[in-house]
């Protein structure tokens, strides 16, 4: 079946976290960039294609999960940024969905991080749709976003402050199955 209208899309969908990648990009001051990426996320995504303002989601992202290549700082994010021994999750739930055009899409929620929770909007383009071998309905979203770790107080010492750049953009390539 081939998927032609956004009305065809209705339904919930649960995330594929085997094929979902939620990265991350920091700037070091030395003008490099530090890259990682969750290894572990969990969700749940309902799309209503007649009315997409009443679509909505909600991830659930282990805080434990980060990995850059480097484990020296992924031991420091775990611990000295995101405090995972006493914040394991990072959440974040929608609160409304605007329709940009036709596959694009403004989504804005609540980000929960250290225990904070602060307002986030996520640009959405929805980049397929597919049935897939077992004849459940996939989509792919490419998503993003840029905030600022000190409105969550991810932070370590002047030192950090100095050297890295407070804007971390977040980079999600997303599929979810329809539930049946």
């Amino acid at each position: 079946m081939s998927i032609t209208r956004f009305d065809e899309l209705t339904g919930e969908y649960a995330l594929d976290a085997a094929r979902t990648r939620i990265g991350l990009v920091a700037r070091h001051r030395m003008a490099s960039r530090v890259r990682g990426e969750f290894e572990e996320c969990e969700g749940v995504v309902r799309v209503d294609g007649e009315d997409p303002s009443r679509s909505g989601v909600r991830i659930v992202i282990p805080a434990a999960s980060v990995r850059t290549g480097n484990r020296q700082r992924d031991d420091l994010l775990r611990t000295r940024f995101l405090d995972a021994a006493d914040h394991p999750e990072m959440t974040f739930t929608s609160s409304e969905v605007r329709q940009v055009d036709d596959t694009a899409f403004e989504v804005m929620g609540d980000l929960t991080l250290r225990g904070v929770t602060r307002p986030v909007t996520v640009d959405v383009e929805l980049s397929g749709a597919e049935d897939d071998a077992r004849g459940g309905l996939r989509l792919g979203f490419t998503c993003g976003a840029t905030i600022d770790r000190n409105d969550w107080g991810v932070n370590w010492n002047l030192l950090t402050t100095a050297m890295v750049s407070p804007l971390v953009v977040l980079e999600i390539d997303a599929t979810v199955i329809r539930r049946l």
